[in-house]
C-alpha cells in the first residue's frame, strides 16, 4: 500500500488505458478491500488483455464464463460482466469525445480538485463531481460506477487530491 500511495495514488493520469484500468479495478473493489484488488492487479491485467478496451469490448459470454473460473481475479459475475459493458461504453465515449481522458476530466474542469484535509479520514466518500460522473456513466450503460466508486476513482487517478496537508506527496505533486 505504501508503494501504491507513493507512486500512483493521486497522481494525475491522462492515459486512456490506465483510466479504463482504474475504472474497472475500482468497480471490482466494491465491497472488498483495496489491498485485495492490488494483490490481484496482475491477474486482472492478464485476464483483461492489459485493459485494452477494444479487446475487452469484444469479450463473449464464453470468455466471461472462463473468467469466472479464474482465481487471479474477483470471480463475481456482475463485476466481470460490467467490465465488458463498460469497455463498450468507453468505445462510444471515445468516439464522441475523442478520448476517455477528455470525457472523464471534464467532470473536474480538466484540473485536479485539491482538497485541504488535516486528516485523510476527513475526505468525503462522494462529491458533486463524483455524483455527476456516476450519473453520466450510468446513462451511458456503465455498471459499478456509483458515486462512491467514482470518487475513489477520481482520487486514484489524481482528479481529486485528497492527500492530507502534511503528506509529503502533497508537497511533491506531479
Amino acid at each position: 500500500m505504501v508503494a501504491y500511495h507513493d507512486e500512483e495514488w493521486g497522481v494525475p493520469s491522462h492515459d486512456d488505458r490506465h483510466l479504463f484500468e482504474m475504472l474497472i479495478l475500482e468497480g471490482a473493489q466494491a465491497g472488498l478491500s483495496w489491498t485485495t484488488i492490488l494483490r490481484k492487479r496482475d491477474g486482472y491485467r492478464d485476464a483483461f488483455e492489459n485493459f485494452d478496451v477494444e479487446r475487452v469490448a469484444r469479450f463473449t459470454p464464453a470468455r466471461i464464463e472462463r473468467l469466472l473460473k479464474n482465481p487471479a481475479i474477483v470471480r463475481n459475475r456482475a463485476k466481470v460482466q460490467s467490465a465488458v459493458l463498460n469497455a463498450r461504453a468507453v468505445l462510444a465515449i471515445r468516439d464522441e469525445f475523442g478520448s476517455l481522458d477528455r470525457y472523464l476530466w471534464s467532470f473536474t474542469g480538466g484540473r485536479p480538485i485539491v482538497n485541504q484535509w488535516q486528516d485523510y479520514r476527513d475526505a468525503p466518500a462522494t462529491s458533486t463531481e463524483s455524483d455527476a460522473m456516476s450519473k453520466a456513466l450510468k446513462a451511458r450503460g456503465c455498471k459499478f460506477v456509483g458515486s462512491t466508486i467514482c470518487y475513489a476513482f477520481m482520487q486514484a487517478t489524481g482528479m481529486v487530491d485528497d492527500h492530507q496537508r502534511d503528506c509529503w506527496r502533497r508537497r511533491n505533486r506531479r
